[in-house]
């Protein structure tokens, strides 16, 4: 696809995805920064920036951490809507359950649309057998 539209910036958010899925952080947040740049989202290029700033200090779970303070920091300035369910795969990826159980319940209160890829985020599994996560599916409406 990307070779196909090199200028499609979404391609590249997705490029990323898959990278980060393959455990590839640095190339993912490249791909990121790229979309971001093309797209011209301040939210966006200023959470690959701090992506970037964490991968460099403290790996990946440091990538998170920073994305975490920043994603936490545009929701409080209201700049944009920016999903908690977004925040809830960080959280999930750094292990923190409790904090990624927080968010998820914040985007069902909202309606986050991102709640729709809950049964397939890889990025939540590591929540699928606590038993917050059957009470959300429940809530949701989702088969379990």
């Amino acid at each position: 696809m990307i070779a196909d539209s090199p200028n499609f910036g979404v391609a590249h958010w997705w490029l990323g995805v898959s990278l980060r899925e393959k455990h590839k952080y640095q190339q993912a947040i490249q791909e990121w920064k790229t979309n971001a740049q093309m797209d011209g989202d301040k939210n966006d290029a200023e959470i690959t920036a701090a992506l970037e700033a964490g991968f460099r200090s403290g790996g990946w779970p440091g990538a998170l951490r920073k994305g975490i303070e920043v994603r936490l920091a545009q929701r409080k300035a209201k700049a944009g809507y920016v999903s908690p369910f977004q925040i809830a795969q960080y959280y999930a990826d750094l292990g923190d359950k409790d904090h990624a159980f927080e968010c998820l319940n914040t985007a069902y209160q909202e309606r986050d649309i991102w709640l729709t890829s809950l049964p397939t985020e890889p990025r939540i599994d590591s929540l699928r057998s606590d038993p917050r996560y059957a009470e959300l599916v429940r809530k949701i409406g989702f088969l379990h």
